[in-house]
């Protein structure tokens, strides 16, 4: 199914004022003196780290480490990305270095 230029348009509409509602919400709920609760502070506090366990695990879930090229690709990629981050404290570098490194090493050198 395709869209046309009027749908695509209004999709992209759609999306873009809910990102941005979600993104004003907290601020208009908790913004001014109120203070937010204890558990939507744990929620800030912890949940970013969860999110990043689970877009790690869903990565990596498809690796077949029995069959060529067993792995390597991802885990030369996660390598990077560790060490980029233990060096340069810079998760925008990390992340991009590590799939820049890993589309190269699937395409060009185990292809």
């Amino acid at each position: 199914m395709r869209l046309d230029f009027g749908q695509s348009l209004l999709t992209v509409l759609a999306v873009a004022a809910v990102t941005f509602l979600t993104r004003l919400l907290p601020f208009a709920v908790f913004g001014g003196k109120r203070k937010a609760p204890a558990f939507i502070s744990y929620l800030g506090e912890f949940l970013p780290y969860a999110i990043m366990g689970m877009l790690v695990v869903y990565c990596l879930r498809g690796v077949q480490v029995f069959q060529y090229p067993y792995g390597l690709p991802e885990a030369l990629s996660v390598l990077a990305v560790i060490a980029l981050h233990k060096w340069r404290h810079n998760m925008l570098l990390s992340i991009a270095c590590g799939t820049v490194l890993y589309m190269v090493l699937v395409q060009m050198v185990f292809a």
